[in-house]
């Protein structure tokens, strides 16, 4: 807003605003995949693992398992098979979930989760969180991580809850 005395008009003002974060925004189309680079958290890999977690707390097991089973968000049993009776149709491409948690320590789950091509660079697994090389990215997501730090935290405590043995 003008202030008191400017000959300034607000519906220029407004106008100029409005202007300005067209510009920013028309930037921010150009370079997303830096910009998303910058959001995405930094993590140390440490042997076989990311030993930290990536937002500095472990998540909530209840949020992971639902991340899990939904077949448009975590995508995991169209690839695996685990203990999830309710769910039809669980895939048989990758290891069976049921018992990961004592087969697996919480930081190689999460390199796994992370970027399982830095353990396998013949996997077909996806990283989950990282953006780096990917080629033929689905629209819904290009320039971002298919899940959040967060979203990688909560799943890896779900997991670390699956130590039945098959």
């Amino acid at each position: 807003m003008p202030k008191l005395g400017s000959k300034r008009s607000p519906v220029k003002s407004m106008a100029d605003d409005l202007s300005t974060m067209a510009a920013a925004l028309a930037l921010l189309a150009i370079i997303p995949s830096q910009v998303m680079a910058q959001v995405l958290r930094s993590y140390e890999i440490v042997g076989d693992a990311i030993p930290q977690p990536l937002t500095g707390i472990r998540g909530d097991p209840v949020r992971g398992r639902a991340i899990v089973v939904d077949r448009q968000r975590g995508l995991c049993l169209l690839c695996h098979a685990g203990p999830f009776p309710e769910q039809r149709f669980q895939g048989n491409l990758a290891p069976e979930l049921t018992g990961v948690g004592t087969r697996w320590s919480e930081g190689q789950l999460r390199l796994k989760i992370v970027d399982s091509r830095q353990l396998n660079p013949a996997t077909i697994m996806p990283p989950y969180y990282n953006m780096d090389g990917l080629v033929r990215v689905g629209r819904n997501w290009q320039d971002k991580p298919v899940l959040s730090a967060e979203e990688v935290e909560d799943v890896v405590a779900f997991l670390k809850t699956l130590t039945e043995t098959p």
